[in-house]
């Protein structure tokens, strides 16, 4: 019962993190679903219903744990840790494509203003500009 609650929880939240705006809510989410993936096979497997998995270190009645769902589980571990350093590398590469957006735009914005024979200082503002402090721009 409190496997079933925790990947009902974690499928919820999961589900609603991807379902939201911004692309690390996206990442966190799907790190959840992973974590739904594995909770649910194991469960599945009905590891509390059998014993260890080597020879001769329990009860001689009880049938021994069944290794292709840990296989299994071991699997989804890596592809979950993969899709989330796939994800990672994309949202890096998104805020750094920003970022380069936003260079590219003030440097056009300087050879604009060259063009149109506005005197600028060394940072490419305006001479007559004031800092936000109020007193005028050095120059």
């Amino acid at each position: 019962m409190t496997t079933a609650l925790l990947v009902a929880l974690l499928a919820a939240a999961g589900t609603a993190l991807v379902l939201q705006r911004g692309a690390l809510r996206l990442v966190v989410g799907f790190v959840l679903l992973g974590h739904v993936g594995t909770v649910l096979v194991l469960s599945a497997s009905g590891g509390d219903r059998r014993g260890v998995p080597l020879l001769g270190q329990g009860p001689e009645d009880v049938p021994l744990a069944d290794p292709l769902p840990q296989a299994f589980v071991l699997t989804a571990v890596v592809i979950a840790f993969a899709v989330t350093v796939h994800l990672l590398g994309v949202l890096r590469a998104e805020s750094s494509a920003a970022d380069d957006d936003e260079e590219d735009a003030a440097v056009e914005e300087r050879q604009q203003r060259r063009a149109e024979g506005a005197p600028s200082d060394a940072d490419g503002r305006p001479a007559s500009a004031a800092d936000p402090a109020g007193s005028p721009a050095p120059g």
